[in-house]
């Protein structure tokens, strides 16, 4: 097998808003993987905040020697030489992860999907992320997102109950919350979560910093709605320190390494009796087909990326009444523009 890869960037339709930044462009870097004339894709989309760029990450897959491994027959082997060869990379290692899964399917002519042991009718539906921003571009983007039947809602601002006035002045649909650890005071949290819970919200990403668990715990324990770990949750490793803080998990293929690890975690997740939200970055449809793979094991899924990016090299996954239709062609499905 025979790595190469290339790096882009994919431009944002909005400036993208949550509780700590800003940014207008997300770094990515593409892979293939090639046995013969077949072809495997892969993505690592890295927002500034995973600590990973378009050097860390040619850093890292230049070391990676795949010439070793004749064909994707066992990915779990491969990638455990894949995070032998250095620590953190996660998005560039999932980037690896990714070809691999798309290659395999295409070797033996089954759906990634399938391979991964998911019924397409299981697909929940998925949403659409409204980042802050003014009454006036969020009513445009609210428009944007009429084929969505879910809407996310970045807050952990000044002025959250502001954006979710200005969505429910123009649609009634469920809302995802997200507070990207915005709201620092647990009893503003737990106000929060009640508000929000009139206000037709479904669940709430991360209402805490990171780091303070017992805080999460304290309003996980306080509220109905169920609290999802995002940032304080990144890699299987990381369930033991989250159980008990948190209803459910949001797994993200660029913090997990990929779809292996990924299976592993909804697998140890369902034990601990954990729901699970397949998450993803603002990624092309390379990485947002590999989400979509996996999320009909899921209770919910936010793999919008293609349709927050202007410049996506693939087709954009067909949606029908708010889900994400898998595709039975070998591999993810995907094509290039």
């Amino acid at each position: 097998m025979i790595l190469t890869f290339n790096k882009a960037l994919l431009g944002l339709r909005h400036t993208f808003t949550i509780a700590n930044f800003s940014r207008h462009e997300t770094p990515v870097v593409f892979t293939q993987i090639r046995i013969g004339d077949v072809i495997g894709y892969g993505e690592a989309a890295m927002p500034p905040y995973l600590g990973e760029s378009h050097e860390t990450a040619v850093s890292f897959l230049s070391q990676i020697d795949l010439s070793q491994f004749a064909l994707p027959i066992d990915i779990n082997d491969i990638m455990q030489y894949v995070n032998a060869v250095a620590s953190a990379n996660t998005a560039a290692k999932a980037s690896i992860d990714i070809a691999l899964h798309d290659l395999k399917g295409k070797v033996e002519n089954v759906s990634v999907w399938t391979l991964l042991g998911s019924n397409q009718r299981l697909m929940p539906v998925t949403s659409f992320t409204l980042g802050m921003d003014k009454p006036k571009i969020i009513r445009q983007k609210v428009e944007e997102a009429k084929a969505f039947q879910v809407l996310k809602l970045k807050l952990g601002g000044e002025n959250d109950k502001e954006i979710v006035n200005t969505v429910r002045s123009v649609t009634d649909k469920p809302l995802f919350i997200d507070a990207n650890q915005g709201w620092k005071d647990k009893y503003l949290a737990l106000d929060m979560c009640d508000w929000l819970e009139g206000e037709g919200a479904v669940l709430i990403e991360q209402p805490m910093p990171k780091d303070r668990i017992e805080d999460s715990a304290w309003v996980q324990e306080n509220t109905s709605l169920p609290i999802i770990a995002d940032e304080s949750f990144q890699r299987l490793s990381d369930l033991p320190r989250i159980k008990g803080a948190f209803n459910g998990l949001n797994i993200k293929l660029m913090k997990c390494t990929g779809l292996n690890e990924a299976k592993k975690i909804v697998l140890e997740a369902r034990a601990s009796g954990l729901k699970i939200l397949m998450g993803s970055m603002t990624e092309s449809s390379c990485a947002c087909l590999a989400g979509a793979a996996l999320a009909p094991q899921c209770d919910w899924a936010d793999l919008d990326g293609p349709w927050l990016i202007s410049n996506n090299p693939f087709n954009t996954p067909l949606l029908k009444n708010g889900k994400i239709i898998l595709s039975a062609e070998a591999g993810l499905g995907l094509k290039l523009i």
